[in-house]
């Protein structure tokens, strides 16, 4: 029985470990994709971990010591971008990572519902600091070439991260970008450790493809930002310059965009329509309009501002010790020197200097809504031609790319740029109604002031007007009485009387010194009451040194009297007119300007009855240097030899040049040898003709 039993039991304890043994088969691997799964999630959860805390080292701890330094070549905001934003956004995203721990069944799910609500964010931070990761890599490369910059870098780096062993700032900034592209396969890993049939599989997936496509749309933006700087800007370029760019490519690519438009304007072809792109830069150039026209209105408000500051009354001197010329001076000068630079000085911090940023602001996308244009006509002919031969070559799909670029980059920045703009230009005109407001109210403020201080500042208006009135009558009458009495009291003017011997010696004197341009009559008498000021009588006559004293005051003059120099009243001075001798040979000509006094002679005219002469100043144009004929159309002349200037200037108009008759022969000679000088008759009977 026994042995029966035990014949019976082999057999089933043989099955059993079959099947425990099977089991232990299909179990094995379940526990190793587990452990698989448990050991991705771990990883993704303390990889993030210490990114958090690299990112939390480059901005708290280097950045900062970098700020602390004030290094003025070292462009800080170039370098780390965005990465505030990054740690922000970072810091939530691990947080809500660690909190999946406590879901031990939902773990999976859980971690795919964080990456679903965080992938908009993480586009949005990721794909600015992307793009601008090249332009700092291409700074991180021209610090290595300032030793100093250099150093400071390894100062800061050895001082706050010496246990990272980093030589460079690259190796902090490389790992957002290494970060965001390492999601999708970090998900992936989860995925391929987890069974087809588990609830979160499909979650997983759908975690996967959003991750990946946050990949790929950051490259886009990498790619289209990249076009845009290439487009957006502006050239400022030679004639020459345009010139050496044409060749045969750029010609025939120009005159088929030109093609192009005049077909388009002639409705031959049709225009590609987008009416999500024409809104919007309809709504552009709106912004640009407004822009240009609220700086031409400036520009033109303060040239009127200028102009309004131009007289200064409080400069004046009113020799009014109180009352209200006085008040009004000191509200003047309150103005002038307080309110009004103080006003443009604001003027200028927030209104100006913020219009003219945004006026540059708005240059790069005027350049890429032109580059876009051009673009446009580029990708209509390709697509023609496409549709008629079936392909196009690697460079036209490479010019519709761009193209496609171009305007997905406008339509999905222009709305963001349009309401930045318009939030900034209407601060701009907020600020200027502001400050014109400020302005008439602290202007007012002073005026009632001072209007308090008046003696008829609290008068009712009808009476201040009337008293207004009756005071400009009053007023009218003393000055027409002022008026009668000055015709009364003044003197009658100076007449031309013919000049005694003594005086006509020294007028010769004074026109042989200065010139008879520069001769001045005495109108009434002037007694000198300075140091320096003459003491002259009425008539008498001075040559004009310089029309302003020492101080810069042009009412005075500093005159030569024929012996003494001095400063006299400019206005008693008058143009000095000297009156015509009857006596032939004895008139004085009409006085010439000095210029003129070079390249004319004197003549007398005859005169019709003897009387007794006056003697009177003449002129005569001698050469002052001998001078060689060198061609026929020139006469020599001697020092001292009389000449008759017949044209002060050649036939080309030159007044270096002069032509003049010497004893009958005529031709050309230098107008700097040529000499103006008076000329002394004798004293005597003259005989009748």
């Amino acid at each position: 029985m026994a042995s029966a039993q035990g014949a019976e039991d082999g057999p089933h304890a043989e099955d059993t470990a079959e099947t425990e043994e099977t089991i232990y088969e299909e179990v094995m691997p379940c526990n190793r994709m587990e452990l698989s799964q448990r050991l991705a999630v771990e990883e993704l959860i303390t990889t993030e971990a210490s990114y958090v805390h690299n990112i939390q080292l480059c901005v708290s701890d280097i950045r900062a010591h970098l700020q602390k330094k004030q290094l003025p070549d070292l462009d800080l905001e170039g370098l780390f971008s965005n990465t505030d934003d990054i740690l922000h956004v970072s810091i939530r995203f691990l947080k809500c990572l660690e909190a999946t721990a406590t879901q031990e069944h939902e773990q999976l799910l859980c971690i795919c519902t964080v990456f679903q609500e965080f992938k908009e964010e993480m586009e949005t931070v990721y794909k600015i600091y992307c793009a601008s990761y090249e332009h700092a890599l291409l700074l991180v490369e021209s610090y290595r070439k300032d030793p100093r910059l250099q150093e400071e870098i390894l100062e800061t780096l050895n001082a706050t991260v010496p246990h990272t062993g980093a030589s460079d700032l690259s190796f902090f900034l490389v790992m957002p970008v290494q970060r965001v592209t390492k999601y999708p396969l970090l998900l992936g890993k989860i995925l391929e450790n987890t069974p087809t049939s588990a609830s979160a599989y499909p979650a997983l997936q759908a975690a996967v493809r959003a991750m990946a496509q946050v990949n790929a749309n950051i490259n886009e933006y990498k790619r289209r930002r990249e076009v845009a700087t290439k487009y957006n800007k502006a050239e400022h370029l030679t004639l020459r310059d345009r010139f050496a760019r044409l060749n045969t490519h750029s010609i025939a690519k120009k005159t088929t965009r030109l093609s192009r438009l005049f077909m388009h304007e002639a409705g031959i072809v049709p225009k590609t329509e987008d009416r999500e792109y024409d809104d919007l830069e309809e709504k552009f150039q709106c912004v640009v309009s407004s822009v240009a026209v609220l700086k031409e209105n400036l520009a033109s408000y303060l040239g009127h501002l200028e102009a309004f500051l131009l007289p200064t009354p409080h400069k004046c001197e009113l020799q009014i010790n109180e009352g209200p010329a006085q008040q009004y001076r000191r509200f003047a000068e309150y103005l002038h020197c307080t309110v009004f630079p103080e006003f443009k000085q604001r003027l200028d911090r927030l209104v100006c200097q913020p219009l003219c940023s945004l006026s540059d602001m708005l240059v790069g996308p005027q350049q890429l809504v032109k580059k876009r244009l051009d673009k446009l006509l580029d990708y209509e002919e390709i697509q023609e031609r496409k549709s008629e031969m079936g392909s196009v070559t690697y460079d036209e799909e490479a010019a519709m790319n761009t193209y496609l670029a171009i305007n997905a980059l406008l339509v999905a920045e222009l709305p963001r740029f349009n309401q930045a703009a318009l939030q900034l230009l209407r601060q701009i005109v907020c600020s200027l109604s502001t400050l014109q407001r400020d302005l008439a109210a602290q202007i007012l403020h002073q005026a009632e002031k001072e209007l308090e201080q008046m003696p008829h500042g609290r008068m009712p208006l009808p009476s201040f007007w009337k008293m207004v009135e009756d005071t400009l009558q009053q007023s009218g009458a003393q000055l027409r009485t002022f008026c009668q009495t000055f015709e009364t009291v003044t003197p009658s003017p100076v007449t031309q009387q013919p000049l005694n011997p003594a005086e006509e010696r020294k007028v010769l004197s004074l026109v042989s010194k200065h010139g008879p341009d520069k001769l001045y009559q005495v109108t009434s008498n002037i007694s000198g009451s300075k140091d320096l000021d003459l003491t002259l009588q009425r008539g008498q006559i001075v040559a004009l040194l310089q029309s302003v004293d020492t101080k810069g005051n042009t009412s005075r003059w500093l005159v030569d009297a024929g012996g003494p120099r001095g400063f006299v009243p400019a206005g008693k001075l008058q143009p000095y007119c000297p009156v015509q001798s009857q006596q032939p040979g004895m008139q004085m000509p009409a006085l010439e300007s000095s210029t003129e006094r070079r390249r004319h002679s004197y003549a007398s005219p005859e005169a019709a009855q003897p009387q007794v002469a006056t003697f009177t100043p003449a002129f005569q144009v001698v050469a002052g240097f001998s001078f060689a004929a060198r061609s026929p159309q020139e006469v020599s002349l001697q020092a001292g030899q009389p000449v008759v200037v017949l044209e002060p200037h050649d036939k080309k108009g030159s007044k270096e040049w002069s032509l003049v008759d010497v004893n009958g022969q005529r031709g050309y000679v230098p107008s700097s040898y040529l000499v103006t000088v008076p000329v002394q008759e004798p004293m005597g009977w003259s005989l009748p003709v």
